[in-house]
């Protein structure tokens, strides 16, 4: 089946959904008020994420009825996805209690790594490790994780859009070195939805993607890189080194606000993005920024892993020490009134 007609098309309707969407946000008063934990001055509708949403389970549907995606990575995808979603509407619209939330965010990890079999065996600094039921467990939390920190990093304008179109684009690239093509096309098309979208959420950012959206990103983007374990463990090495960024940044203020005793279900602007987002006065330093490391330092290490056989391992640990130094130089997870001027 030919599906790079989707490309174009799957863009264009995402970024008209999302014009439709800012008019509904409007006229409802769906807007994002500035307060003294937001990184943004005006008020913004919000929601916009749906979009992706409506897209990409569209695209699945198609690739599925044409035999691109197999039965178990479309229910993966489009079960956990669809379930994060969900919830995540409502917590646009009204508020959903956090152990409510956490529940549903479980519920379609599960689901999703119960349909891709958890994670197969992992190759660490060259030796083979079997998991068995471990592995699903160490699946589920990956996914609920991967869920969460994409919802943490969707806090400056254009940045999980832009993560999301340079990581899957990535992957596709990866895919097509390790003579994987026919695994393209659920991340090319998820790329294209998030690009329609991107159009009104690039900076200044005329809507935002609503916690619907970034959940939706953070799980579906999950499940496609369990999806690529089971096609190759290095794949997935690629797929980690890829969302990096996202990955430190999440990880480290975590931990950093956990030490502290922080209550960390908090809404906080403490992420090294938001910090050096206001050192820069604007957002289309660091939204650019993280689309080049992207590109230009986590793509080519991932590339390496890939093509030349590097240790997956050693590769992330080579990728991720200048993410964490840059973490630090910017001091993801300190209280904000404690943090350098300079």
């Amino acid at each position: 089946m030919n599906y790079w007609w989707l490309i174009p098309a799957l863009a264009g309707i995402s970024y008209v959904l999302t014009a439709i969407l800012r008019r509904y946000a409007l006229s409802r008063s769906l807007l994002d008020i500035p307060n003294g934990r937001s990184s943004h001055s005006v008020p913004t509708p919000r929601g916009g994420g749906v979009a992706i949403v409506l897209t990409f389970l569209v695209a699945l549907v198609v690739l599925y009825s044409g035999g691109v995606i197999d039965q178990t990575v479309f229910f993966a995808l489009a079960g956990a996805g669809a379930l994060t979603a969900i919830i995540g509407f409502l917590d646009d619209h009204g508020h959903i209690a956090a152990r409510w939330r956490l529940l549903a965010h479980f519920l379609a990890a599960i689901w999703g790594a119960y349909w891709l079999g958890g994670l197969p065996a992992i190759s660490l600094f060259g030796v083979s490790v079997e998991l068995g039921w471990f592995g699903h467990l160490l699946a589920v939390i990956y996914l609920v994780w991967m869920l969460n920190l994409y919802n943490f990093m969707d806090g400056i304008d254009g940045i999980a859009g832009v993560e999301a179109v340079t990581v899957c684009l990535g992957g596709c690239l990866l895919y097509w070195v390790s003579s994987a093509p026919d695994k393209i096309g659920a991340p090319v098309l998820l790329a294209a939805c998030v690009a329609g979208f991107l159009c009104w959420n690039f900076p200044p950012a005329k809507i935002f993607m609503g916690d619907a959206g970034s959940g939706f990103l953070g799980v579906v983007i999950g499940v496609l890189s369990l999806q690529a374990a089971w096609v190759s463990f290095g794949l997935f090495w690629g797929w980690l080194i890829l969302l990096g960024v996202f990955i430190v940044d999440a990880t480290f203020t975590l931990l950093r606000r956990l030490v502290r005793g922080d209550k960390i279900y908090e809404a906080h602007r403490s992420h090294a993005y938001q910090f050096a987002s206001r050192r820069f006065g604007k957002h289309l330093t660091v939204t650019l920024s993280v689309g080049l490391i992207n590109i230009f330092w986590l793509l080519p290490i991932a590339f390496c892993v890939v093509f030349y056989n590097l240790d997956g391992a050693w590769a992330l640990v080579l990728a991720y020490v200048p993410l964490i130094l840059l973490a630090m130089r910017y001091q993801a997870g300190q209280l904000e009134g404690n943090s350098s001027k300079n």
